[in-house]
């Protein structure tokens, strides 16, 4: 079974089966409680195995979800996507709902109700976009993000009744849309590739990095980091006592269930396996659900949940000895700090201090005055010859004590999440170079170990400071040249300049503070890690111009300003002569590529007529002994087939370049809708999509550059 395409769908409303995508195109599909006898269709019952049904896909299996997506039926419906289509399947009657191209695949599906619409959705992530079909394949709903969605889930994230939808994508963000507006963007350290609803609006996620935790709102619970891959996440209330807990599994084969609160394991397990999926359902049909997990290998275990006096039971190892250890661990580490301490304590007494300096054993000890003081600074390098420009963090002590060690903890700035320097010769005063790879606000903890040069123990300080989300940008002087951008964004506030001005304070890592008493503003910045140019200027009217090379950067402008400022609609006009070009290509090339794909599927057609016609002429010869005709039909036969092969290499050559095309197209459409807040940009979105429907790409062009139709 595939990791991440296990589901469970009661598909005659009552039964509920599991279900999985395997290696052979096929989907598996297991009733235990009555048999599925099928006429003609896709699906075929398991000789071998009469409670396994087997759906021929014949496709890569990208993504499966169950549910009920026509209210009136009161049954399942199974939906499965492929890198090209989505088949939405009636599984008690073995036929086709709806079968619907999907130009830019179906990564990963969901099906429910989003909003206020009264029907439910089967919402599909895809290449960059989103798609929600209804039960008969209309798509009434589509919007775009950042790149491709890996995970989706529909959950009451603002506690306001009504679900919104929340999106996990390979650009490392956790986007949440209100219908098909974002109203929240967070920024995760790697690729998110799973989500899941738990309770109260909290809901869990999994990186590809092995990381998996749980958010409420914009808040962080708790995260954990391990070696090993999360394959399947999921809240399930295991241990009966009426809160969800965190379900994941693991890429070792391990389960283990933890506290969505504080995230501590209150189950552990093992499968023999890859975990493949985790799910729900009253598989006994006893009126209990279970916790279903299913393994690579095809291994089902159901767990129920615990009563909630057996609680501390779940636990495979006896709770006392695990309290006993935890206890005798801490007991050790005070001692041992309790050691240090008296061992200091002897050698301050031992060797009183004259005229205000340190004993000689104290230093050794690593007793420093108690007024020592851990100073720190953010500051800008622009960098020299073999150096590059950097942010650098600049630690320092107040006294003549030294600085052995730092250790700098940061989601995404350093591999591995941290960084420690030991400078060759220490001094009081150490320098750390920091480059955020992207505009975002990143806290570092510092850990700083303080003593002198000949110290055997060393005092840590701990300590953190936030860089601002645009530390990288250097404020250029205003008697300085600086290149020109060639994209501007112009945009219309009714706003104060001064406030502007304390937003520039607060994102940007300036020397000095920008002064508050000018009417109009007009200043540049240089990028550290490109040197292109960000220009901000305000005229009269509340006009405000933002000029860049980069329309991703202008989007990271707008949004910070637009929060800052608590903006709730903001339109712009839009100058990127390079993007827009771009568009026209990549909509020429797009159109191109479609084509072409259609031209190969059509030979395809006319090939498989004539391959009916030459196996029916060869086995008429063999039948006939005329083993002269035989070979010619067969040779001809194999000709066909080596074209056949020939042609579905370049259709899947065509394919990859199609995706890769839609992408950036679907990619400047969300360039083009963050330049926009609110409604401004829900208008951008849908009516780009209009455009490209249309083929118009003036209109495209037009609805990019000014924001309307």
């Amino acid at each position: 079974m595939l990791a991440g395409r296990i589901t469970i769908g009661e598909y005659d409303g009552t039964h509920p089966c599991i279900t999985a995508a395997t290696t052979a195109e096929k989907v598996l599909i297991h009733n235990p409680h009555q048999r599925m006898g099928f006429m003609a269709g896709r699906m075929t019952t398991n000789q071998a195995n009469q409670d396994l049904s087997m759906l021929n896909i014949n496709q890569k299996i990208l993504a499966i979800a169950a549910g009920r997506l026509n209210l009136a039926l009161n049954r399942d419906t199974l939906l499965i996507g492929t890198p090209t289509n989505l088949l939405a399947y009636d599984v008690e009657n073995n036929s086709d709902v709806f079968y619907k191209e999907v130009a830019d695949g179906a990564n990963t599906i969901q099906i429910g109700h989003i909003g206020a619409r009264e029907t439910p959705l089967a919402i599909v992530g895809g290449n960059c976009s989103l798609q929600g079909f209804d039960h008969e394949g209309n798509d009434p709903f589509w919007t775009v993000t950042g790149d491709n969605v890996n995970s989706l889930i529909l959950t009451d994230y603002s506690k306001n009744g009504q679900n919104e939808l929340i999106v996990g994508s390979d650009d490392y963000e956790i986007r949440v849309f209100s219908e098909d507006e974002i109203i929240t963007e967070i920024t995760e350290t790697e690729a998110v590739t799973a989500l899941t609803p738990v309770q109260d609006g909290r809901f869990g996620y999994a990186l590809a990095n092995g990381t998996v935790g749980v958010y409420e709102k914009t808040t962080r619970w708790w995260r954990i980091k391990s070696k090993n891959q999360a394959t399947a996440i999921f809240a399930f209330d295991l241990d009966g006592d009426g809160m969800k807990e965190m379900i994941t599994g693991w890429s070792s084969g391990k389960i283990d269930a933890r506290n969505d609160r504080s995230g501590e394991v209150v189950f552990k397990e093992n499968l023999g396996s890859s975990v493949a999926g985790l799910t729900e359902g009253d598989y006994r049909l006893d009126g209990k659900m279970e916790l279903i997990t299913c393994s690579t290998d095809g291994e089902v275990r159901g767990y129920l949940a615990a009563a909630p006096e057996s609680k501390q039971n779940l636990m495979d190892v006896n709770v006392e000895q695990e309290t006993l250890r935890e206890l005798s661990s801490r007991k050790q580490n005070l001692l041992l700090e309790l050691k240090n301490y008296e061992v200091n304590q002897r050698g301050a007494n031992s060797m009183p201090s004259k005229s205000g300096q340190p004993p000689v054993a104290g230093e050794e000890l690593g007793t420093i005055p108690a007024q020592t003081q851990l100073q720190t600074a953010l500051a800008i390098n622009l960098g020299s010859e073999g150096k590059q420009a950097h942010v650098e963090v600049t630690l320092s002590t107040s006294n003549n004590t030294i600085i052995k060690a730092v250790l700098i903890f940061a989601e995404g700035i350093f591999e591995g999440e941290s960084f420690v320097v030991h400078p060759k010769e220490v001094s009081s005063t150490i320098c750390v170079p920091v480059c955020p790879p992207r505009d975002q606000p990143v806290d570092l903890h510092i850990k700083v170990l303080v003593g002198y040069a000949n110290s055997t123990h060393f005092h840590v300080f701990e300590l953190t400071r936030q860089l601002p989300r645009f530390s990288m940008y250097s404020l250029v002087p205003r008697d300085s040249e600086s290149p020109t951008a060639e994209g501007e964004v112009t945009v219309s506030i009714k706003e104060r300049v001064q406030r502007i001005i304390m937003w520039l304070n607060q994102n940007f890592l300036l020397t000095t503070d920008l002064e508050e008493d000018t009417a109009f503003l007009d200043i540049t910045f240089i990028c550290l890690r490109d040197n292109s140019p960000l220009n901000i200027k305000t005229e009269a009217g509340g006009v405000m111009k933002i000029g860049t090379n980069s329309m991703d950067l202008a989007g990271d402008v707008v949004q910070s300003l637009g929060n800052y400022l608590g903006l709730e609609d903001l339109g712009s006009t839009v100058s990127f002569p390079q993007e827009i070009s771009k568009i026209e290509s990549l909509l020429s090339r797009a159109e191109e590529l479609q084509y072409v794909r259609q031209k190969l599927s059509a030979d395809m057609a006319d090939h498989s007529g004539v391959i009916r016609s030459l196996v029916v002429r060869g086995e008429d010869s063999r039948m006939m002994k005329d083993m002269q005709s035989m070979k010619k039909w067969y040779g001809q036969l194999h000709d066909i087939n080596r074209d056949l092969i020939s042609g579905y290499k370049i259709r899947c050559n065509n394919h990859e370049e199609l995706m890769e095309t839609l992408k950036e197209v679907n990619q400047i459409i969300q360039k083009a809708g963050r330049l926009r807040i609110g409604k401004s940009k829900t208008v951008v979105v849908n009516e780009s999509r209009a455009a490209i429907k249309n083929k118009n790409v003036n209109q495209l062009i037009k609805v990019i550059t000014t924001g309307n139709p």
